[in-house]
């Protein structure tokens, strides 16, 4: 004896109203925040986080979901005089209420939602289209990026995995064996469930190298804005890449190798002679990750307050690093619009190589038009707008 099951003649969506709609809600969060990148890249509640921890994102466009019963709209519904024309305005519903400077106002506010999300959630939207640029086949492959893909098509399975598709077919051909080729009496036997299963891709290797200048030019805005990026940085690797290696370089007169903690909490003082950091980060690929072996990305930010005579050497020190690395990429920080180019970037200016990308950063706005620009994987490096 064949058991059977029964179907409605409902649409099937109908069953799963609600999780529909839980998922709109999100893919409406989802579009908001990819609207306000630029402000929550730059948050300073998120960059001074530990990284591990859920953060609220505040979305002003979006109110959380609920029903709601709401009278104004009501009184919004009448029948007009007959001497109203297409496009006549009726009515308008009242503006949240804005006080003056020093009064209290009259009118409500507006309520905004604050979404929940993990930083590794956040960098995904962040750099869900980006990548290392130029990675290159090496002998070694051990950087592994996880992948899920469709592989099968079974009996049984969780009923969030029903194929609808192939188990109406399955359903059709059935009956069309009995000679009514039309969908009813589905039975156990016709459905069908989806199998998804995660894979493991091996690439080339990679090593990004993080550079940055402590030396006493660099104010708070300065030093935070290099954070800013370099935090981002970190997350968009290790959300989208496993075992990617990260070294990181703190700089004044003076390079020296530090942990990610000192080289996102440290300060120090004192003057600056950036080819202190080439020279470490030359160093350490000679020891370390030969050229044949991996993809390798410098990064620096600095102020640009360089010692003049070593602005020379800082360019031959940076084409030396672009024979052997896929980019290299430097952010200078200008607080302001005011400030002149500095004579390290107005030396950086000879370098005419598609691998080096260089941008300026004068407000938190524009850290996140850097990171797309440093992480671009088209063959065309955008530019900042």
């Amino acid at each position: 004896m064949h058991r059977t099951s029964t179907i409605s003649q409902h649409d099937w969506s109908l069953h799963r109203k609600g999780q529909t709609d839980q998922e709109r809600h999100k893919q409406k969060i989802r579009e908001a925040i990819k609207k306000n990148l630029a402000d929550i890249v730059s948050e300073e509640s998120i960059i001074l986080s530990d990284g591990k921890k859920i953060v609220k994102v505040p979305i002003r466009s979006l109110e959380e979901y609920r029903f709601r019963f709401d009278p104004g709209r009501q009184q919004h519904a009448g029948q007009g005089n007959g001497d109203s024309q297409v496009g006549d305005i009726l009515a308008t519903d009242p503006r949240p209420g804005r006080g003056k400077r020093g009064q209290a106002g009259e009118e409500p506010g507006v309520d905004y939602y604050e979404a929940e999300v993990t930083l590794d959630e956040l960098a995904a939207m962040i750099f869900e289209d980006l990548g290392l640029p130029f990675l290159e086949e090496k002998k070694m492959a051990e950087m592994e990026t996880e992948t899920v893909r469709f592989t099968d098509v079974r009996k049984v399975g969780p009923l969030a995995n029903l194929d609808k598709k192939r188990t109406i077919l399955e359903n059709l051909k059935r009956n069309a064996a009995k000679g009514d080729p039309s969908f009813h009496d589905l039975k156990n036997d016709d459905l069908r469930f989806k199998v998804w299963e995660p894979t493991v891709r091996y690439q080339s290797n990679a090593v990004v190298i993080a550079m940055m200048d402590v030396s006493g030019s660099m104010g708070e805005f300065e030093k935070y804005i290099a954070r800013s990026f370099y935090f981002w940085m970190v997350r968009f690797l290790r959300t989208k890449y496993n075992n990617v290696k990260i070294v990181f370089i703190s700089h004044h007169t003076e390079a020296k190798e530090v942990t990610e903690e000192e080289f996102f909490t440290h300060g120090e003082s004192g003057g600056t002679q950036v080819s202190s950091a080439y020279e470490l980060a030359l160093r350490l690929i000679k020891e370390r990750y030969n050229p044949d072996d991996w993809n390798i990305y410098p990064f620096h930010f600095s102020d640009g307050d360089n010692l003049p005579w070593d602005n020379e050497r800082c360019v031959g020190l940076v084409r030396k690093l672009m024979e052997i690395c896929n980019i290299f990429g430097y952010g200078e920080i200008r607080e302001g619009h005011y400030r002149s180019q500095s004579t390290l970037m107005s030396a950086f200016a000879k370098i005419e190589d598609e691998k080096f990308i260089a941008v300026t950063i004068s407000d938190k706005a524009e850290v996140y038009p850097a990171l797309r620009r440093f992480f671009a994987t088209r063959d065309a490096v955008p530019t900042l707008p």
